[in-house]
């Protein structure tokens, strides 16, 4: 989860990891160096917090407090 936007959309579309982002924006960013880890996010009217779990896919976003266990069926 992205609380901004991504440049290089195909190049992330191509992860094993889904990435959501709020937009894209084709100029790069200046990169600052500043992160923050184990911190509760409010992205979306939503609040993410740490040890909850994100499951990604192109229709949108779900939010465990426990991992999933999760089998595909190729139809």
């Amino acid at each position: 989860m992205v609380n901004g936007c991504v440049s290089d959309v195909d190049e992330i579309n191509e992860c094993d990891v889904g990435v959501r982002a709020l937009g894209s924006d084709p100029l790069q960013s200046s990169k600052k160096g500043h992160c923050e880890k184990y911190v509760v996010v409010y992205i979306g009217g939503t609040l993410i917090r740490d040890g909850e779990w994100l499951c990604v896919d192109s229709n949108g976003v779900l939010i465990s407090k426990t991992e999933l266990s999760v089998s595909f069926t190729m139809l």
